[in-house]
């Protein structure tokens, strides 16, 4: 199956075996010629199979049997990220959201709550908030800021939207019985970066992940957040984050 999408600025051809990707990408369609082509194989899906399988394992989860349609769309997105590294695009985990057309970035662990924090600003912002994209945004790295982009590939909860908005910051989140914000040094950050970012099995790209991240710490503002997930976590972070505006 085929489709010409448009994903973080850059038209792309997709030849898949199965349908859920084109599914996943409506709403992302280009008539625009392609900058690349993304093609799957039988051997991208087993790759996916056992790469799950062995998270899980390492996790501690049960295995799943997953459908080949959805290990195909993950195998997609591996390749489109190591496409975009060229692009000085970053596949990268965690939930963005916009307030007044401004991008905040959380990421931790999983399981910390970056999806419940997220809702947490929705709920306070309403209509000023827009979710970028809740699990795996593409970041665009260039010397003047980065912007994020949604993705189709938007999580459990398919919360994205197909913008683009700069980014102002990047949040870590972590668990606290009290809410609590304090800035960080890019070396602080450096480790959740590294950690949150895609991996690519090539060489190559990881030199070029590595550059994106060291240009990323030099035009992004870094934050620890402690919370709680009250809806008080959502003023402390904001306010927190916004004091020099």
């Amino acid at each position: 199956m085929r489709g010409l999408y448009k994903i973080a600025g850059i038209p792309i051809e997709i030849y898949s075996l199965h349908k859920e990707v084109h599914d996943m990408c409506r709403g992302y369609e280009t008539e625009e010629d392609p900058r690349y082509r993304i093609e799957t194989t039988d051997e991208d899906i087993a790759f996916e199979r056992e790469k799950s399988a062995k998270e899980n394992e390492a996790e501690g989860l049960p295995q799943r049997s997953y459908a080949d349609g959805y290990l195909e769309t993950l195998a997609v997105y591996r390749k489109i990220a190591d496409a975009f590294a060229k692009e000085d695009i970053l596949l990268f985990h965690g939930s963005a959201i916009a307030v007044d057309g401004i991008a905040y970035l959380f990421t931790a662990k999983s399981g910390t709550g970056k999806s419940t924090h997220s809702r947490l600003w929705r709920q306070k912002f309403g209509e000023r908030a827009v979710m970028i994209n809740d699990d795996k945004p593409l970041l665009k790295i260039t010397p003047d800021g980065v912007s994020v982009y949604g993705t189709p590939w938007n999580g459990k909860h398919h919360l994205s939207e197909n913008i683009a908005v700069p980014l102002h910051a990047v949040c870590i989140l972590t668990r606290a019985e009290q809410n609590h914000i304090e800035p960080i040094t890019p070396k602080e950050a450096y480790p959740m970066l590294l950690q949150q970012a895609y991996r690519s099995r090539s060489s190559e790209n990881v030199l070029r992940t590595l550059s994106m991240i060291d240009r990323m710490m030099k035009t992004v503002r870094f934050f620890r957040l402690g919370c709680n997930m009250d809806p008080e976590a959502a003023d402390v972070a904001y306010d927190g984050m916004n004091k020099t505006l």
